[in-house]
């Protein structure tokens, strides 16, 4: 019975996952063909955008099964489940979240120093010359070489950090070094795995910081405000049209008597007839817009629209709100920066944290929120990159754009993406501490009855798992295991979870100064003529 029990729950579980995993990849087919170029389509660099975001929406998803595990292994009153009663039990099924852990971060890993570096290095060389394939092969893996030379070397600090009091001064060199062997073997290379990922997420932490808190403002705000009116953007640009064709003309009528311009003429002649043909490509596009059929129905949803608008802002207060809260309580309460500001429960109440607890019990709605949630950062991450762009320090590198996007920038908005759902396992811990690191767990404690003296006078009472509770009381998820294995790295995500609310504040100042966005928002652009920005009008 209690087998027909654990396979009926496991089955369960992993089923959910399997049908979000043919969720996740459609979704992926779709959102990167959407951005796709139509001239410059690869089928290479399509895959590997594919593939990419896929692993890292895979690997989010993978945390409510890890949850809903633990979960499931007690009843209500606090006592273990008879397939669960058995240590070994929970190890083993424990232990199989575990390698899809370690399968899903070699994979990222894989993605992010060898199979996208080498895709896109391949393609830049494609672009600078006509060489051969031989060629681009040699020269991208060249280059991969040094991505693959910087994974080693994360693995290896990783692998070799004493997380463990290591021999006294009295021990061998032998002894000392075969401790370190010990340390590596009995963790199976966990430590070296965790520091190349929460390296990794620090890059992600940044991406976080800069698009994401920027596009859960920007978003909202733009769906409530709509776009301007297509007719009067067509008046106002033939207007603006008019007024420099007559500037150009000015300009010109001075050198009618065979006189030459001046450097300084002929300098303000070439921005005119720059901004002019800026301009007609204005008018082409906005002529389109108004004779395609999608912004009629998208007139037509407008209150749809604003409600979701209304809905996105909502959601985005009471993130900032959960995650100010968790903040304020690891500095009142945990051990400080040398703990890495970890504390185990809650001792504020925590909005997010409390609905997710009380969804638990009820699978799969709190696998639902959660891929809600991880689906939210991923569209407000690329709301933010879609208005800031792709930047390295002050320098635009690519602007992405629907069906308009190159290969190289393609891959670029991956590895961006694959890094921000990197940090969102952190987030979403950040948001509701309790629930990812036990799930909804109770355990039995034996209280004393009122006015009794004896030791048969007491009274068994549940309590939510923390970290008072016994060790064989309460089991750790072990995406919190991955999180947590480094302190100097979660002192880093709790600094950096302060400054995501003041980049979203200042994020949502700017967004409700600026005023409607046009119709035709980042299609024409006076630097549309960089490699990055190919112009395709049918």
């Amino acid at each position: 019975m209690a087998a027909q029990s654990l396979l009926t729950e496991s089955v369960l579980g992993w089923s959910i996952f399997t049908i979000v995993l043919l969720v996740i990849l459609v979704f992926c087919w779709i959102y990167i063909r959407k951005f796709q170029s139509r001239q410059e389509s690869e089928v290479v660099s399509t895959i590997t955008a594919i593939c990419a975001l896929a692993i890292a929406l895979i690997t989010s998803a993978l945390l409510p099964v890890d949850i809903f595990l633990v979960s499931f292994m007690k009843y209500p009153n606090g006592t273990y489940k008879e397939w669960a009663a058995n240590n070994e039990t929970r190890g083993q099924i424990e232990d199989t979240v575990l390698y899809g852990y370690y399968t899903l971060y070699s994979f990222i890993l894989f993605c992010v120093f060898l199979w996208i570096p080498f895709v896109y290095f391949y393609y830049e060389e494609k672009d600078d010359n006509n060489a051969n394939k031989c060629s681009q092969v040699k020269n991208a893996l060249k280059y991969t070489i040094g991505f693959a030379i910087v994974c080693v070397v994360l693995l290896l600090i990783g692998a070799f950090i004493p997380l463990e009091p290591s021999p006294g001064h009295n021990s061998t060199q032998w002894e000392k070094v075969q401790h370190i062997f010990e340390e590596l073997g009995s963790s199976h290379g966990l430590p070296a795995l965790s520091f190349s990922i929460s390296s990794l997420t620090l890059i992600g932490m940044l991406a976080v910081i800069t698009y994401t808190a920027y596009g859960m403002s920007v978003l909202p705000l733009n769906l409530i405000k709509g776009t301007r009116s297509v007719l009067y953007e067509r008046l106002e640009n033939s207007e603006d049209i008019d007024e420099v064709e007559h500037q150009i003309e000015k300009l010109k009528s001075e050198c009618k008597d065979g006189r030459p311009l001046s450097s300084r003429d002929r300098h303000n002649l070439q921005e005119l007839e720059g901004k002019l043909q800026v301009l007609r490509r204005r008018g082409r596009h906005l002529e389109i817009a108004e004779r395609n059929c999608c912004a009629k129905v998208g007139s037509a949803l407008r209150p749809f629209k604003i409600i979701l608008g209304i809905f996105f802002i909502l959601v985005a207060l009471l993130f900032t709100i959960a995650l100010f809260i968790s903040n304020l309580d690891k500095a009142l309460h945990s051990a400080g920066i040398s703990s890495g500001f970890i504390i185990f429960g809650t001792n504020l109440t925590n909005p997010l944290n409390e609905l997710l607890l009380a969804l638990q019990p009820v699978f799969p709605l709190d696998y639902i929120l959660i891929t809600v949630i991880t689906m939210y950062f991923v569209l407000t991450s690329m709301a933010g990159i879609r208005n800031m762009g792709i930047w390295f320090f002050w320098i635009r590198l690519y602007k992405i754009r629907p069906k308009r996007t190159r290969p190289q920038a393609l891959l670029f908005l991956c590895m961006i993406l694959l890094l921000i759902v990197l940090h969102t396992s952190y987030m979403i811990y950040s948001l509701a501490p309790q629930y990812v690191m036990y799930g909804s767990q109770k355990y039995l404690v034996q209280m004393p009855l009122p006015g009794s003296t004896s030791e048969n006078g007491t009274l068994a009472t549940t309590k939510i798992c923390d970290a008072d509770a016994p060790e064989d009381q309460c089991t750790v998820t072990r995406s919190y295991l991955f999180l947590h294995k480094f302190w100097f790295f979660s002192t880093i995500y709790y600094f950096g979870n302060w400054a995501f609310i003041v980049a979203f504040l200042i994020g949502l100042a700017v967004s409700c100064c600026k005023g409607k966005k046009s119709v035709i928002e980042g299609e024409v652009e006076a630097d549309d003529s960089d490699i990055s920005d190919d112009e395709y009008v049918h």
